[in-house]
Order: C-alpha cells, then sequence, then structure tokens
C-alpha cells in the first residue's frame, strides 16, 4: 500500500509541540515532520523569505506523497499560508491542501475569557503580521487583543534553559510588560510552538485567575474535525502508524533536542535542500 502521511512542518523543534498532540489524538494515520533548522529561526525573517522557504517545504511533502500538510509554525502561518492556499496551491495540485495553527486557535480562543481581554505573545514576526488580531476579531469582535513580542524566549528554549534563572527573569519581564498593556487580561496564549516548555515558568508568574492556553490540542482537535467533515480527504490519508523525522540540519542535534519537545524519542533523517 502506497504511503500518504500527513505532513507537519515547523522551521525547527517548536512544532513538534503540536505534532505531539496531534500523534496522542490521532496515531492511525501516517506522518512525516520536517524541520527546517537549517534556516531558523523564521521569526525575524522577511514576509518574502519566510514564504520561499516554506513553499519549498511544502513541495518537499507533495513529493513525499503528502495530501494534507499541516503548518505547524506560527510565523509560517502568519507570513506564508495564506499566499501558498491562494497563489501556490491551484497550480501545484488543487487536491492536496496545506492548513496551519492561527485560524483554528482564534475560532476558540474567545470561549476562555471572562473579561474580553485577552493577551497573544509570540515571536516579532508573528506579532507584528497582525495576523491574530485579525483572525480573533473575525470570530470573536467584542473581545481586546493585547500582543507582545518575547524575543528571549525561543533562545532559552532552543538552548536547554527554559528551567534555568534566565528564564525566570525573563519570563516575569515579558508577562509583566503584557499585564501593564492591560490588567484586565484573563487569558493569554502562546502564540508560539517553543513557549509550551516555559509553561511551568509562565504559570509561576503569572496570578492563578489568568488562564494560558498552549495550541498543541487545539490544532490535534481541530484536524480530527477537519478530516471527519473532509471523508474524502481523510480517505486518502494511510493508516500504519508510522512517523518519519527529517531535518534540514544535523540529524544527531534535531534527535536530542527534538526528543524534549516531542516528549518522547525522535530519529530523523537529513533532507538536503538548496540553501
Amino acid at each position: 500500500m502506497a504511503s500518504h502521511p500527513i505532513g507537519i512542518f515547523d522551521s525547527g523543534y517548536g512544532g513538534l509541540t503540536v505534532f505531539k498532540s496531534i500523534a496522542a489524538r490521532l496515531p492511525q494515520y501516517d506522518y512525516i515532520y520536517i524541520g527546517d533548522n537549517a534556516r531558523a529561526p523564521y521569526g525575524n525573517r522577511s514576509f518574502e523569505t519566510v514564504y520561499e522557504y516554506t513553499l519549498q517545504c511544502v513541495e518537499e511533502f507533495f513529493k513525499m506523497g503528502c495530501p494534507l500538510v499541516i503548518i505547524a509554525c506560527n510565523t509560517s502561518s502568519a507570513k506564508a499560508l495564506r499566499t501558498i492556499q491562494q497563489k501556490d496551491l491551484p497550480a501545484l495540485d488543487q487536491g492536496r491542501r496545506v492548513l496551519g495553527v492561527i485560524r483554528p486557535s482564534a475560532e476558540v480562543i474567545g470561549n476562555y475569557t471572562k473579561t474580553k481581554s485577552i493577551g497573544v505573545l509570540g515571536t516579532a514576526g508573528t506579532v507584528n503580521s497582525g495576523s491574530y488580531k485579525i483572525e480573533i476579531a473575525h470570530f470573536f469582535p467584542d473581545i481586546k487583543i493585547h500582543q507582545l513580542a518575547c524575543p528571549m524566549w525561543v533562545p532559552l528554549v532552543e538552548e536547554g534553559d527554559y528551567e534555568s534563572e534566565s528564564a525566570d527573569f525573563y519570563v516575569q519581564k515579558y508577562l509583566d510588560e503584557l499585564l501593564e498593556q492591560a490588567p484586565d487580561i484573563d487569558t493569554i496564549l502562546l502564540a508560539c510552538t517553543h513557549y509550551p516548555l516555559l509553561m511551568n515558568k509562565i504559570k509561576k508568574h503569572l496570578p492563578a485567575n489568568i488562564t494560558v492556553v498552549a495550541q498543541g490540542d487545539i490544532v490535534a482537535q481541530s484536524l480530527e474535525e477537519y478530516l471527519k467533515r473532509h471523508p474524502e480527504m481523510e480517505s486518502r490519508i494511510s493508516r500504519n502508524g508510522e512517523v518519519k523525522f527529517y531535518t534540514t540540519d544535523s540529524p544527531g542535534d534535531f534527535d536530542k533536542h527534538g526528543s524534549i519537545f516531542f516528549g518522547k524519542e525522535v530519529h530523523s533523517q537529513h533532507l538536503h535542500l538548496s540553501l
């Protein structure tokens, strides 16, 4: 039987926190994960560069037989997804689909707040794109959205310092800045897939009444519902429970760090892309 896996894409390791939830909820399907670690991070890159890199990886997924690709990267979802969906997919293959993480999060985040005031924490690229403000306003027009970029959080996680005193300093710094914008915030969305590794620190430095929402379970549930609504797509995905990991950088480094994000051992292969 031919393999037609679901593709999961991220600029590096972060998307593994989303993939972890997807694989736990929908273990029957085959999956391929690509981390573009050689060109990470994407957060401060231009729209054009993020689009080019993301499209290149989407095309690799299609070559590998994936009928459906999940962009498990907020920066790529913000800067590249719409162009790929509207411009490239019709030319590449009208029968395939590429989905992101911003819309599923925006569809439900308003259900968590009572004060109708939420904070969105992400990379500079995600925050500056305005994507979350646009999408959340579409579903919850009466909610006030307060955004903040946290440029030191991804390096802390990437370097394995998310349990350190340095992490405490930078977590408190950005949370204080966010709450200075709006003391009535009662819900915070972690709009970067690296940030769940800082969850313990984040909760430590927040009042108990503030709910912190990570994206993994949201995206996993959204994917499950999508496949139920689209049986024509669901029937195309192979079901052997097989998972393959690829990285554009060192497989050894990816396996070491990726296992932390994924919650269990990963064994990757190198994927060569023209950089």
